[in-house]
């Protein structure tokens, strides 16, 4: 019996938490995959070191005062380094490769995935932002060229898991769950004094600072609205987020009888990478399993909304559509990174935010070039709010 042809796997984002964790689904499958591209935006360290465990046919690191390390480590090994934001479109334009795992974290990661679904590479959709700023856009052109777009987050596999074989069958609506991150049920009063090292303490998952402040302000499940608006062709009024801190049910989805699916596991990201990589089958690992006996009640409230702003606000960009979304991105990604070097307070990011969509020009109907120039903008005037 033939051996099966391993798939091609570029990651980009490979030192990141997706990136790190998808390496440990390939290792734990060497016969069903190869590793054909790794990126890297600064860490050139971790990005050398996967290189010579894996021997890619090529490696990018974003950062070019990089290059010289990155190149002399590997000199001696049969793989191209490039470097520089243009180099990462340049390798989604290679012929070499099955499968992009876009994990870049940001609006970075959108042009190298757009280069390559114009390739006819399947996506396995890490980077929420992508969508989330130029959504119309983006799946216009997976239809076009008939690239399939498989999600990674959580929530957004637990939705595509549930919709498997229901095809014909109308949705009613879906509910994302979110585990109300570190503060859940906290107030102003206690939020305005959060620092970051509080912040970046997540009750269930280990990802990576930026998603984990996003997780906190609930912004995250903001980003995730917007995305699951474009997977899966819905309207606003379609999608609601419950609170959920078990983090048990990923999400779930109301079909017009009434009928709710569920998809249900331990917190472990390793999952739905394995899922996207290995559509449509189904194999064997040895994640820990949910035993039911031990586990305790599965509880669900209300998100709330008047505390965590960035969650209305996101909301609001749903509803209005057009480049809010991507202004809203924008905002909180310059917001984000303050917090994160202690430039602003927990509750600054919100005020940010909110102040750049008051500022940015509301554009209804953009394109693709409106998009970068109000992703400029955003982040101009954000940084302008910060003095940084």
């Amino acid at each position: 019996m033939a051996e099966p042809i391993k798939k091609r796997i570029a990651i980009f984002g490979s030192t990141g938490s997706i990136g790190t964790q998808a390496l440990e689904v390939i290792d734990a499958h060497p016969d069903l995959f190869d590793v054909e591209i790794l990126t890297a935006q600064t860490n050139d360290k971790l990005l050398i070191e996967q290189a010579l465990k894996y021997l890619p046919n090529a490696v990018v690191i974003g950062d070019e005062r990089k290059y010289d390390s990155v190149n002399k480590a590997l000199e001696s090994k049969d793989i191209k380094v490039f470097a520089g934001e243009n180099a990462l479109e340049e390798v989604a334009d290679f012929d070499t490769y099955d499968m992009m795992l876009a994990a870049i974290v940001g609006f970075a990661g959108l042009k190298p995935t757009l280069k390559a679904i114009e390739k006819g590479k399947a996506i396995a959709l890490a980077n929420k932002e992508t969508l989330v700023v130029a959504g119309d856009i983006v799946m216009q052109m997976a239809v076009a060229h008939r690239v399939p777009i498989i999600p990674v987050d959580s929530e957004h596999s637990a939705i595509f898991q549930c919709l498997v074989g229901e095809v014909r069958n109308k949705i009613e609506k879906i509910i994302l769950t979110a585990s109300g991150g570190p503060f859940l049920g906290k107030k102003p009063n206690f939020l305005v004094n959060v620092k970051r090292d509080h912040a970046l303490q997540h009750p269930n998952w280990k990802m990576g600072a930026k998603i984990t402040i996003d997780s906190a302000t609930l912004m995250n499940k903001g980003l995730e609205m917007i995305e699951a608006k474009w997977l899966f062709n819905l309207l606003p009024e379609q999608i609601e987020v419950v609170i959920h801190p078990q983090s048990i049910v990923h999400s779930m989805v109301q079909f017009e009888d009434g009928s709710v699916k569920a998809q249900m596991g331990l917190p472990d990201m390793k999952l739905p990478i394995q899922y996207a990589l290995t559509f449509p089958q189904r194999i064997a690992n040895d994640n820990r399993r949910i035993n039911f006996k031990k586990t305790p009640v599965l509880a669900f409230e209300e998100p709330d909304i008047k505390t965590f702003r960035n969650l209305s606000l996101a909301m609001l960009a749903l509803e209005k559509g057009g480049n809010f979304p991507c202004i809203l991105n924008a905002a909180n990604e310059i917001a984000v990174w303050a917090f994160l070097n202690n430039r602003i307070g927990f509750l600054d990011i919100t005020a940010v935010v909110e102040k750049c969509l008051q500022k940015i020009n509301y554009i209804e109907k953009p394109n693709l070039t409106d998009y970068f120039e109000s992703d400029g903008e955003a982040r101009n005037f954000a940084a302008s709010l910060i003095k940084m």
